[in-house]
């Protein structure tokens, strides 16, 4: 893959503690846009929704969420793309707290088929109906078969995630990952990275890229559920919940073994997995019977893995992604 908008960042930025071996972490060289495009999210979502309040979202003083890991984001893409990104972080964090929260996310759902479908989605309603409304036009006004391509992704994901049962209990992390997988968003990454580098998957190579990716999106579910442990689980002591959705406690449970141990089994597992994953991207580097672009978005998502682990090194107060 050709390097055109971003630049390594050097390893005495970040620690990597050991999980992504040599994957280096890139950052876009327009990523002033992303601070442009998340803090107009940020005064949407104040002005149409509701305040805020303390939120610090994707972006880092030194090393902000898209810029990291979707590097290679086309410059005048990159602004709308951490529109949307930041919108899907505030989501995630105030989902809890917004009323008939099932009922938001089949609204949501709706709207992304609307967009999917006819090409527009119609400003009217909720404040967050415009504000979807607004990340959907302004994509077509760049790109609108991306674009269509980015919706259905997306309602794809919120179809599944709409029906899940979030009371399930996991027994073992191999049922665990591909339950994660999914909830961390790799639908929505795959439209993010799609349209925001400009690819075009083949509609009948979807499936094959979703399976691919696998245990990339597995070791970005595992690093965030890793390093938002502590959070999550004094939140489901506070809430009484009778078990908390993240690896340490499925692996806690699964082995009998403590906290720490549980941390260094998941720490080990997420070694592994990005093992298999440099392993499928050196594979499909050389398999020029797969599409070009196909091939670039497997490569790109060792730097969603590598970003992601440096953006939440950095800044490890946000809300972790997938956690609806």
């Amino acid at each position: 893959m050709e390097y055109r908008f971003s630049n390594p960042v050097s390893p005495s930025r970040y620690d990597s503690k050991g999980l992504i071996a040599d994957i280096p972490v890139r950052k876009n060289i327009f990523s002033e846009a992303e601070y442009v495009g998340s803090i107009r999210a940020q005064e949407d979502w104040n002005v149409l929704v509701a305040p805020i309040g303390e939120f610090n979202g994707g972006l880092d003083p030194e090393l902000s969420f898209v810029s990291v890991s979707i590097p290679e984001c086309l410059p005048e893409r990159l602004e709308i793309i951490s529109y949307a990104n930041e919108f899907a972080f505030i989501y995630d964090g105030k989902q809890a707290l917004l009323p008939l929260a099932s009922e938001s996310m089949n609204e949501t759902l709706e709207l992304f088929l609307q967009g999917a479908t006819t090409g527009y989605i119609n400003p009217q309603g909720s404040g967050k109906n415009k504000i979807q409304a607004q990340i959907f036009n302004e994509m077509v006004a760049i790109d609108r078969p991306r674009a269509l391509v980015t919706m259905k992704a997306w309602a794809e994901f919120l179809q599944l995630t709409s029906s899940r049962d979030r009371s399930v209990k996991f027994d073992t992390l191999d049922e665990y990952i591909p339950y994660r997988v999914w909830d961390v968003g790799q639908m929505l990454m795959f439209g993010l990275v799609t349209f925001g580098m400009g690819l075009t998957i083949p509609e009948n190579d979807i499936e094959r890229s979703t399976e691919a990716t696998r245990s990339a999106f597995a070791v970005i579910a595992l690093t965030n559920d890793l390093f938002s442990w502590e959070r999550e689980r004094d939140a489901a002591k506070r809430d009484n919940m009778p078990h908390v959705v993240n690896a340490v406690w499925v692996i806690m449970g699964q082995h009998s073994v403590s906290e720490e141990e549980a941390k260094q089994i998941c720490h080990s597992k997420i070694v592994e997995l990005v093992q298999d994953y440099k392993r499928i991207v050196e594979q499909y580097k050389k398999d020029e019977s797969v599409c070009l672009d196909l091939r670039r978005y497997i490569e790109a998502l060792q730097y969603n893995i590598s970003g992601n682990l440096a953006w939440s090194l950095t800044c490890p107060r946000s809300v972790p992604r997938g956690k609806i």
